[in-house]
Formats: structure tokens, sequence, C-alpha cells
């Protein structure tokens, strides 16, 4: 099971379909940062070791300046569908293949149909 963050920038219905595949997902709304700065969403995804799921480039931007290992982050580009079924499908269908470097801290990029990993520190 994966504890994941999920960013204003996505639905709060991809925290749901996350759950009901069991796994351990909140959506920033759940503690009243649907309106925060990108910092205290990263603190609190370090906080709870939550895998952060986004849309918005910054967080890669901001681990990248904090050279920090965690935490992981998934990201979702331009030209991938942000329906709220087709960020979990892809995330689903994925998960396996990247658990691991997101357990010792990664950027897993979607970009269309491509994914990309990259090791943390950036």
């Amino acid at each position: 099971m994966t504890r994941f963050l999920i960013d204003n920038a996505l639905s709060p219905r991809l925290a749901v379909s996350l759950r009901q595949a069991g796994h351990d997902a909140i959506h920033v709304r759940d503690h009243g940062l649907q309106g925060a700065e990108d910092e205290p969403i990263l603190e609190l995804a370090m906080r709870e070791t939550r895998v952060l799921v986004s849309a918005d480039t910054d967080f890669g931007t901001l681990l990248a300046a904090r050279a920090s290992r965690t935490p992981s982050l998934i990201l979702f580009r331009r030209g991938t569908p942000r329906r709220p079924e087709t960020p979990a499908a892809l995330l689903l269908a994925n998960l396996p293949a990247v658990e691991e470097d997101l357990r010792h801290g990664a950027v897993v990029t979607f970009h269309g149909d491509r994914l990309r990993v990259r090791r943390l520190p950036l």
C-alpha cells in the first residue's frame, strides 16, 4: 500500500479511486490546504511520508532546489487527460513498475503515453 497526497491541481476523485484500489490517499482539501502555496503541501507530504501527486511542475523545481530525497512526486504533464479516471488508471497500471523508485525517492512523470523516472535528489 502506498500513501498518496493529491494536490489541488487534480480532482479529489483521484484520491477516492486510489483508496478504492487499497491505497491510503488524501487530497489537500482534506487538510484545508486547497488554497495553499506549494511549500506547505510539500511539507505535509514529507511529514506524513506520502507520495505527492500533482500536475504542477513547481514541485519538481522545489525538490531540485532543496536537493531533497523526499517526498517522491508523481507528475502528470500536458498531454495526459485530466479526467479523474485517466490519471487513476495510468497510476494504478504503472505503480508496480515504479513503486520501488517511489520508496527510495523519485519523480515519476507521465507525459501522454510516456513515463519517465528520475531518482532524487535531482
